[in-house]
């Protein structure tokens, strides 16, 4: 089976073509990064009229590039939710549109499920269940307990800003361009974390939440009670606050798979890309004997490839296709079966 995946959930159009004898045969993806770096954030009218622009095009090339028509597509899978409202859209109608002119079911998927199952794009694949997920995004941080596809306990949630939301805030901040994170990183390889003394916001709490508006506004005051605040200490205050939210998001993550019993943790999202949150958690895994599953790189921030991917196991799982259903910007991941 043969399916397309397209996703416009954001900021970045993407299209992928999976195959369950050969996997990801095709895919790419085109960024607005440059046209939303402007603005310092992502604007959802903009993303919306880019993604109406590329995503035609973009599903041609990956098509194209697979050797395929449409005749060798048996079904196509879209990012339905959550997500902006206008992008979502975007993708939603045009995958309704090609699949009712060619005759292919078209079935919806839950952003953060193509998240938890990029993992299984790799060599390694996708491990045995039950595990439990660390997934972190520019919207999201949630700890999740994943018994099978469709079958979701969320243990832990923030309260208030996402991971990836405190590192492009802080990111602001130092004076550093969008998106923050990987900004922040890069200049984080000069930094010495020792420097400023960063707050882990809820560590000590007995449940397995996260808060990360406290850290940003931490960051905030420090960079303003820096009497010297010159590019070395912004490089310090880069490296804290990049160790501060990894070390919260590692410990909450270790204790999770503690009280769940589960040994096997995978981790995903955009910020799973960051190099120091995966070196504290390869440290910390080998410490308590938890067995550790991340994407490969290119499929950490959001893509098509674990759309397509989420998207076949579904069409395996499901033998009917309806179409009661449609763009849901607030589509909570338990609401999946």
């Amino acid at each position: 089976m043969r399916v397309l995946g397209i996703e416009s959930s954001c900021d970045e159009t993407a299209v992928a073509i999976y195959a369950h004898d050969k996997g990801i045969i095709a895919e790419a993806v085109a960024s607005q990064i440059e046209t939303h770096a402007k603005f310092g954030g992502v604007v959802p009218e903009v993303a919306s009229r880019e993604h109406l622009k590329v995503l035609p095009a973009l599903t041609q090339q990956v098509l194209a590039d697979a050797g395929c028509d449409w005749s060798s597509i048996d079904g196509i899978a879209v990012t339905a939710g959550p997500g902006l409202m206008g992008a979502l859209l975007v993708g939603v109608t045009f995958a309704r549109s090609v699949g009712l002119v060619n005759n292919i079911p078209v079935l919806p998927v839950h952003h953060m499920e193509g998240h938890l199952f990029a993992p299984g794009l790799s060599d390694e694949g996708l491990p045995a269940f039950p595990f439990m997920s660390l997934l972190v995004s520019g919207g999201h941080t949630l700890l999740i307990r994943v018994d099978g596809l469709g079958q979701y306990k969320v243990i832990g949630q923030t309260i208030d800003d996402a991971a990836g939301e405190c590192f492009d805030k802080a990111a602001r901040v130092l004076g550093l361009p969008y998106p923050g994170g990987p900004e922040i990183a890069k200049l984080a390889k000069r930094g010495d974390a020792s420097v400023f003394k960063l707050p882990r916001p809820m560590l000590n709490k007995a449940n397995f939440n996260f808060s990360f508006s406290g850290l940003k506004t931490a960051v905030m005051y420090a960079a303003k009670g820096c009497t010297n605040f010159d590019a070395q200490a912004k490089a310090d205050l880069a490296a804290a606050t990049e160790l501060a939210i990894a070390d919260v998001l590692v410990k909450k993550a270790m204790r999770a798979c503690k009280a769940e019993d589960i040994t096997t943790l995978v981790i995903a999202g955009g910020v799973a890309a960051n190099q120091t949150l995966r070196m504290t958690l390869d440290k910390a895994s080998k410490a308590q004997d938890i067995n550790v599953f991340v994407p490969d790189l290119a499929y950490c921030t959001d893509n098509a490839a674990m759309i397509a991917y989420a998207g076949a196991l579904r069409f395996q799982q499901n033998d009917k296709i309806t179409n009661d259903w449609d763009a849901n910007p607030r589509w909570k991941l338990t609401d999946l079966t």
